[in-house]
């Protein structure tokens, strides 16, 4: 027992952590903020059902304030609250889950909403980015599901829960990567439905859907990059297991 809980600690360095996470909080909020100046600078707006072309709008922004942003900093909440207790973590990382679910429900009405209402309608679920998209919040769903069962269901056993963990954790990042390839997709889409032959010859717009989409790529790939590194993990605290267990 001494010697895996050695494990951690040998392999266990901050370095170069905060850099890299302020550079990644950086990025996610440029990315937030240009998609936000692109729905509303080049596309008029936002709009309900009144007008189902802008209400459109909220799609792609509520997507990557969701899916992408609070995504990438609910996997991250284990590497910047280590100082917290594990059970008031796990608490935090699921209501942001439940936060990130309302805002996609809302992202997902507002899609099928502009294809319904439009005149004349136009068809759902026909492109691979709505395929990888719902894939990817149905897979999101059941994450939080199974997360909830497995780490905030005070019986359960504390070897099921870790054999379950490193499960998690990689349908967790897939899930998220899931997200990243589906904004890429759904932006290349429509750059090419509305731009058209304005997108080949180097509209401003087209470039700013472009520098989104390298953001996209960059905040995600940063954002997978500390998840997945084993030396930034948070180490055990003597309490976590009675926290989680109730037993001693």
């Amino acid at each position: 027992m001494d010697q895996i809980r050695e494990l951690p600690q040998t392999h266990h360095s901050l370095d170069g952590f905060i850099p890299l996470l302020s550079l990644t909080e950086a990025l996610g909020a440029l990315l937030v903020i240009l998609v936000l100046v692109w729905t509303t600078y080049f596309r008029n707006g936002f709009s309900w059902r009144s007008n189902p072309t802008l209400e459109f709008n909220w799609h792609p922004l509520l997507m990557t304030i969701g899916l992408v942003f609070l995504y990438a900093n609910a996997m991250l909440i284990y590497r910047t609250q280590r100082n917290l207790r594990k059970r008031r973590l796990k608490l935090i990382h699921a209501g942001k889950m439940i936060l990130i679910m309302l805002v996609t429900v809302i992202a997902l009405v507002a899609v099928f909403d502009s294809h319904n209402l439009a005149s004349p309608p136009i068809p759902n679920m026909y492109s691979l980015h709505s395929w990888i998209g719902l894939t990817t919040v149905i897979l999101f769903c059941c994450q939080w599901v199974a997360g909830c069962v497995s780490f905030l269901f005070p019986g359960l056993h504390a070897s099921l829960r870790a054999a379950y963990m490193p499960i998690h954790m990689y349908f967790g990042v897939a899930g998220f990567v899931g997200a990243i390839a589906s904004c890429l997709l759904g932006l290349n889409e429509k750059a090419i439905f509305v731009l058209k032959d304005k997108y080949s010859s180097f509209d401003g717009e087209g470039v700013l859907i472009n520098i989104i989409g390298l953001l996209f790529i960059s905040f995600g790939g940063l954002s997978v990059y500390l998840v997945t590194q084993v030396r930034y993990r948070r180490l055990p605290m003597p309490e976590d297991e009675v926290l989680l267990s109730g037993t001693g």
